[in-house]
């Protein structure tokens, strides 16, 4: 019986001692595809935020404690997305979550971190037509993205007919809702809008490059708008090619095309296309270059580059340090409280702040894909662009503003009824 007392004293003494561990430990959630259709552009932000949480704890790590990755797999499956994340903030006890790359992803977790009052920071470009008190959008929203290139294909490229081509979900088919709206707006013609969509993974684009390459064969300069997700990319791109389609006649900007997605692609026979982001591993000064230096020491490979959607993650990540700082707690309400206002270096040059609805300021760039897989810098705006969360080009939308700072505390506060429909 002595023995079986001894025993039972030192199980719980190492549980105590196993949970003060845990406890000495600010645990950062990691919720990206590391296998499925999306891989190919979440992986590496997974790597990034280990970088990023690294190189923190080198710093004396947070609060007095170290911070601590824990690492999930939703494998490009939405609704593993809400399992994975209930797991997250519900087993493992993470402080913050860092993920999600599609809006159906984000979406699908949503409600989760509403209901368990955590916090998401979202690092890539959506759709807007939301605001949640719980996540915060580092990602460019349209009017950060979508619309200054529309501007920049009127302005520079002469484009009078749009091809706006996306893969079958809700960020492609809500952009180009609002960027339907636009081009009519600017006087396009509905006949010379030409709208397409695919499922995720798509490979066989003979056809459709076909009727894009016949669309813009009237002698009216023509682009394409893509939205296109993930890996189908790939096989997009190279159908463009073998269909001699090139940038000179048919310019595509892309949205969700970087320096990762073009390091699986022969890039020769696409110089000219376009990307618009709101950073490039080639922009030219001391903190990128510092980044860039210490993101291939990390992954122990000079041929891996930077982009946008890891610069998201670098200013999310900074500002939620300076917030759990300001706030001396990691606590999801007193942290999401301390966010707004918060003021960071983005990597483009200048700093990004948190507004009030939750999402940041960022310049707009737009880049001309080299043949080395880099892109070539053609334009950026003068100064920061605040993320607009509601269109303004869409019946129901451009009423509503956000604004989670008290008293208000609404998301789609409407300017005209002033009502909250709320969250």
């Amino acid at each position: 019986m002595a023995r079986l007392a001894g025993a039972a004293v030192g199980a719980a003494m190492l549980a105590g001692a196993t949970a003060a561990h845990a406890a000495d430990t600010i645990k950062v959630g990691i919720l990206h595809s590391l296998s499925g259709t999306m891989a190919i552009s979440e992986t590496t932000l997974k790597d990034v935020m280990l970088m990023l949480i690294e190189e923190q704890n080198k710093r004396g790590g947070l609060l007095g404690k170290q911070l601590e990755a824990v690492v999930v797999d939703p494998a490009s499956n939405w609704p593993l997305f809400a399992e994975k994340a209930r797991q997250l903030i519900a087993q493992d006890k993470v402080d913050v979550v860092f993920g999600c790359w599609t809006s159906v992803s984000r979406k699908s977790v949503l409600p989760v971190f509403e209901e368990l009052n955590s916090i998401l920071f979202y690092p890539v470009q959506y759709e807007g037509e939301e605001s949640s008190k719980n996540i915060f959008y580092t990602g460019a929203a349209p009017n950060q993205q979508a619309i200054p290139a529309v501007d920049y294909l009127m302005a520079e490229e002469k484009v009078e007919r749009w091809v706006l081509a996306g893969t079958d979900y809700v960020y492609p088919r809500t952009t180009n809702k609002i960027l339907e709206a636009y081009l009519l707006a600017k006087g396009v013609k509905q006949e010379d809008i030409m709208i397409n969509y695919t499922p995720f993974g798509h490979a066989d684009w003979q056809n459709i490059v076909a009727e894009i390459k016949a669309f813009g064969s009237t002698g009216r300069k023509t682009a394409v708008v893509s939205t296109i997700n993930g890996d189908a990319n790939v096989p997009f791109y190279k159908e463009l090619a073998n269909q001699g389609i090139k940038a000179t006649d048919i310019p595509v900007v892309a949205f969700s095309v970087g320096e990762e997605e073009l390091a699986g692609l022969d890039t020769a026979p696409l110089v000219g296309h376009l990307a618009a982001w709101n950073y490039f591993q080639s922009v030219e000064n001391e903190d990128n270059e510092a980044f860039i230096a210490a993101w291939k020491a990390f992954i122990k490979n000079d041929k891996r580059v930077t982009n946008d959607p890891m610069e998201a993650h670098y200013i999310g990540f900074n500002m939620w340090v300076k917030a759990v700082e300001k706030a001396g707690t990691t606590d999801p309400t007193a942290v999401i409280d301390a966010l707004i206002g918060v003021s960071v270096p983005n990597l483009s040059g200048g700093y990004s702040a948190m507004m009030p609805n939750h999402h940041i300021t960022k310049p707009v760039l737009i880049g001309e894909i080299q043949a080395d897989g880099q892109f070539e810098i053609v334009s950026q705006t003068p100064g920061l662009v605040v993320g607009d969360e509601w269109s303004d080009f869409l019946e129901g939308s451009k009423d509503l503003i956000s604004d989670w700072r008290a008293p208000l505390s609404c998301g789609n506060f409407n300017v005209k009824t002033g009502k909250c429909g709320g969250t």
